[in-house]
């Protein structure tokens, strides 16, 4: 099964550690996409299909069994390897832009950056998952940990991630601005600490600088 880069659709990923306001930024750049006519397909993951989402209720839920990292990870391929064939590929084929609330740099970030696992690893489950695909753009809501903590323990219960002590997403967002860092022309990183207005502002030009380029 080969895969190959669809030139037709964008696909756009959002990322970020916990509270740094993906919801509503997601529900602005879909909105703001919208307004100029794109075609767009909003999804998430873990998720984005029946099957998938259930798989992401495995990963999230709060359970007494300690889940195995090598477990965690192939649940998180095996939703996104549904996701892709069933939803995200089928839209970029079709010349639908897609806007995905997280994607593999979150795999990177969480199973490889907070739990520790082999970078290597991770690479192998991309590329066979995925082939050459990779997002067009990815916009990195980054926050101070403690104080997107604050914010995420504001909306209710935690799940199972969003339990983990305070070095484990110390060590998620050090992976994401490290990825960031390498994936300079991919990568937009937007201080989600900032005023919403501000936040939207800065989102905005990362489109504009993106649509003008494509």
């Amino acid at each position: 099964m080969s895969l190959t880069h669809h030139s037709r659709g964008k696909f756009i990923t959002i990322e970020g550690t916990e509270g740094v306001g993906k919801s509503t930024n997601i529900a602005f750049i879909q909105e703001y996409l919208k307004a100029k006519n794109i075609p767009l397909l909003l999804t998430r993951e873990p998720g984005g299909t029946p099957l998938a989402e259930q798989i992401r209720a495995l990963l999230l839920e709060n359970r007494d069994e300690k889940m195995d990292e090598a477990a965690e990870l192939l649940l998180v391929f095996a939703a996104r390897s549904q996701h892709l064939q069933s939803v995200i590929l089928p839209a970029l084929d079709k010349g639908v832009w897609v806007l995905c609330d997280r994607f593999t740099d979150a795999t990177y970030a969480y199973q490889g950056g907070g739990r520790g696992l082999d970078v290597s690893l991770i690479e192998n489950l991309e590329q066979c998952i995925q082939g050459d695909l990779r997002p067009d753009l990815t916009l990195l809501l980054d926050i101070d940990v403690r104080t997107g903590l604050q914010r995420a323990s504001q909306r209710g219960e935690l799940d199972r991630f969003e339990n983990e002590q305070i070095d484990f997403f110390e060590k998620v967002r050090a992976a994401y601005l490290e990825m960031a860092s390498k994936h300079v022309g991919r990568y937009s990183v937007i201080n989600a600490a900032n005023s919403l207005e501000h936040v939207q502002r800065n989102i905005i030009d990362a489109l504009e600088q993106f649509l003008d380029k494509n």
